[in-house]
């Protein structure tokens, strides 16, 4: 009468032993760090007929003409890869820029945004990386273990200096997900013919974006509605999902 019960007994305790390997092997494992390069390519373009530039880090969304080679890569970029522009506003190589983000160096990508202004004739343009040709508009943007909280711009040649209103800097936590979502506003002033870039939300939160870290892949630029002069070009506005492993 007691041999069916010891055998039920063990049974059960073989059972409940085998679950236990089975449960762990279901166990996520830890989510791989960042890797390899983000290039980010930098391209300016200036139109002399209305002394006006500005710049692109992704291709727009409307005007592949503009575009530029900004990815992630196992390799470092040495030159930026650039459109042609459409023949009134065109390549300004000593402005264009690349810098190779190694994604290993840390944890956090502080991505720093610097307007350069001109007053005498309304002209604005923006620098993430600092130019191949004109270190006087250098940026800090690298990847580092502390989170920086202000840009770090260059002086300008004294005619374009730098304007704080649209300047600042992003510390994006590489640790936060998959992708790196890099959110292009390009805004334009019919009135000012002048054009103006925002990747990195300013103290100027009317020229807000979304660019962020996260585990979804974006699809529609998040900007803001500019300042009622200065509107959203949606053609030249863009996001890049760049994945970060």
């Amino acid at each position: 009468m007691w041999r069916p019960a010891l055998t039920l007994a063990i049974g059960m305790g073989t059972f409940l032993g085998a679950a236990a390997p089975t449960q762990a092997a279901q166990d996520p494992q830890p989510e791989a760090a960042a890797s390899g390069y983000l290039n980010l390519h930098q391209c300016a373009y200036y139109a002399s007929s209305l002394d006006d530039h500005f710049s692109t880090f992704v291709t727009p969304s409307g005007d592949g003409r503009y575009s530029t080679g900004t990815k992630h890569s196992a390799t470092a970029d040495t030159a930026a890869a650039c459109g042609p522009g459409n023949g009134n506003h065109v390549p300004i190589p000593i402005l264009h820029g690349v810098k190779a983000l190694n994604l290993t160096a840390g944890r956090y990508l502080n991505l720093q945004q610097c307007d350069y202004y001109r007053s005498a004739s309304t002209d604005r343009f923006t620098t993430l990386v600092t130019p191949s040709g004109d270190g006087r508009y250098s940026t800090g943007t690298k990847v580092s273990n502390t989170p920086e909280t202000s840009p770090t711009c260059g002086p300008g040649n004294g005619s374009h200096v730098p304007n704080p209103g649209l300047s600042g800097v992003k510390a994006l936590d590489l640790n936060a997900g998959r992708h790196l979502n890099l959110h292009q506003c390009v805004y334009y002033s019919e009135r000012l013919k002048s054009h103006l870039t925002s990747v990195v939300t300013s103290p100027d939160t009317r020229y807000s974006t979304g660019t962020k870290v996260s585990d979804t892949i974006d699809t529609k630029p998040a900007c803001g509605p500019g300042n009622g002069d200065y509107v959203l070009i949606p053609i030249l506005s863009a996001v890049k999902s760049i994945p970060l492993r």
